[in-house]
């Protein structure tokens, strides 16, 4: 019988911010968890996905923002393996400090990609002052 994903404070935190999105759901798998709106994923938590030794949040972004953002700091964002070639980024919750408004961020704009227009329009980020 498989393990189940031990919780942690980084998935708890991220389960909080994805879960505030309406009719947002949560799966957890061996080394996954994903987050649903209606039968689609709009973010992953990653635990060492396929032995890649990384912790990290998984979102979807606009064609070609993944790249950038991967170009603009390697060592906080990654190209996740299967989804990341679909438009996908991986941000890495295994460093010392975790920006948490840029997880929002990222979890919001990805749900905006994901979910249905009428939810998609109920998700805002607040600006950053």
């Amino acid at each position: 019988m498989k393990q189940a994903l031990p919780e942690d404070d980084r998935l708890k935190r991220l389960t909080t911010v994805c879960l505030r999105m309406t009719g947002s759901t949560r799966m957890i798998a061996e080394h996954h968890v994903a987050f649903y709106v209606r039968k689609k994923v709009f973010a992953y938590f990653l635990n060492n996905h396929h032995g890649d030794g990384i912790v990290g949040l998984v979102c979807k972004v606009l064609p070609g923002d993944n790249t950038a953002l991967i170009a603009s700091n390697p060592g906080k964002f990654y190209m996740p393996a299967y989804v990341g070639p679909r438009g996908w980024v991986g941000l890495r919750l295994d460093r010392a400090r975790v920006d948490w408004e840029e997880v929002e961020e990222l979890v919001t704009h990805s749900y905006q990609l994901i979910a249905p227009k009428r939810l998609a329009a109920t998700a805002h980020v607040e600006p950053r002052g």
